[in-house]
């Protein structure tokens, strides 16, 4: 009897804890994947019409389709369609309600324009007109397209050739310096364009250069560049790092760039593409396509802790309207396609793009009665909100 009490208690101790286990087990949740932060912005996308779109976003990872909602649309003049056509948006990094600007091509004066703007109140605060350097002449352009910053100084860059730094005083927009490229070894007819930003220690300055081949046309070879920005400061070129990437010829062509916030990656934009660069090493990390899916890529801005990125794109894709709203068609009798401004999202842990573009441009335009006319974008800075 007593063995059999033995057994009987040994065998509901285990049938006992298979059922605890198996209980367990069906009611255990399924691994969810966590619910990804929402992110809201205002962000200023740099344009041809003298002005900055302004556009109040919310960035929702957690919607596959449509990650980028644009809650409102506005704008930020700074000039005249004509004189101030615009790539280049820089807000200061220890003032977020100054945006400081340069213009893309020359005014009718044969000027080129350096300001800085309130964004609290959109005016400009001050824009200063210069005379062209006689090494880079252009009247059409490009002019400025990129920039970057130390805590004193803003620093547009020049797209054209003979490519350059400018060094501006923030508080004075002095000119304080200007520096060539060909300092780094670049002659004028051997590159196309150039461009670069700081770290976010401000101990750095990255610098982008498109090739060209022996036949004058960009090759799709794109060097970056790391330079010292103490040096830089001071009018010198002190060169820290550089590699060079390979694309498609005509059509992989280096635009604007950031770092990360904790200046281990470069997002660097390039027409056709988008490269994520370690930048300790210059290593490639990523490359993604962005044409013909979704469009020529300007700029790529990440978020501020670094899962997300925006880019700006040029899409040739939209249909153009009339004032009330519909459709155009061209001569052939076809919808009229016109280029327009848009964002996209870039998961930077998943590396990949997701969800739809969502246009910063085309809803002013077409609230404007300028539904049939092209919107080129091209550089964004952000605030975002905590």
């Amino acid at each position: 009897m007593k063995k059999f009490l033995v057994l009987f208690v040994a065998v509901l101790f285990v049938c006992a804890g298979y059922l605890a286990y198996t209980t367990l087990d069906s009611k255990a949740p399924s691994v969810v994947a966590a619910k990804a932060k929402t992110y809201t912005a205002t962000v200023y996308v740099a344009g041809h019409g003298g002005h900055f779109a302004k556009a109040d976003v919310t960035v929702d990872p957690n919607n596959a389709d449509d990650p980028i909602k644009v809650n409102g649309l506005d704008k930020v003049d700074i000039g005249p369609t004509k004189t101030h056509k615009t790539h280049d948006a820089r807000i200061d990094a220890t003032d977020s309600n100054i945006l400081f600007w340069s213009t893309y091509v020359l005014d009718e004066q044969g000027k080129q324009h350096v300001g800085k703007s309130d964004l609290k109140t959109g005016k400009v605060i001050k824009d200063v007109a210069m005379d062209p350097d006689p090494r880079a002449l252009g009247k059409t352009g490009p002019i400025y397209c990129a920039s970057g910053q130390s805590k004193k100084y803003f620093m547009p860059v020049f797209m054209g050739s003979e490519g350059y730094v400018d060094v501006f005083d923030k508080a004075t927009l002095d000119h304080k310096h200007r520096v060539f490229v060909s300092d780094l070894g670049y002659k004028a007819g051997t590159y196309q364009f150039v461009h670069g930003i700081n770290s976010n220690d401000m101990k750095k300055f990255v610098i982008a250069i498109s090739q060209k081949g022996e036949d004058g046309k960009m090759n799709g070879k794109q060097d970056i560049i790391l330079v010292d920005m103490a040096s830089l400061e001071k009018g010198k070129m002190k060169e820290l790092a550089r590699a060079t990437f390979a694309g498609e010829a005509g059509k992989t062509i280096t635009f604007r760039q950031y770092f990360s916030k904790d200046d281990k990656y470069i997002f660097q934009s390039a027409g056709d593409r988008m490269w994520v660069i370690d930048a300790a090493t210059l290593k490639l990390v990523d490359e993604k396509m962005t044409k013909p899916a979704y469009g020529e890529d300007h700029d790529v801005m990440p978020s501020p802790d670094g899962k997300y990125a925006l880019l700006t794109l040029r899409t040739a894709d939209t249909v153009g309207c009339d004032p009330e709203g519909k459709p155009m068609m061209d001569k052939e009798g076809k919808p009229l396609k016109i280029t327009d401004g848009v964002l996209a999202l870039y998961d930077v842990d998943a590396q990949k793009l997701t969800g739809k573009t969502v246009s910063v441009c085309f809803g002013c335009h077409k609230g404007m009665g300028l539904g049939d006319k092209n919107a080129v974008l091209c550089g964004l800075d952000a605030n975002y909100k905590k």
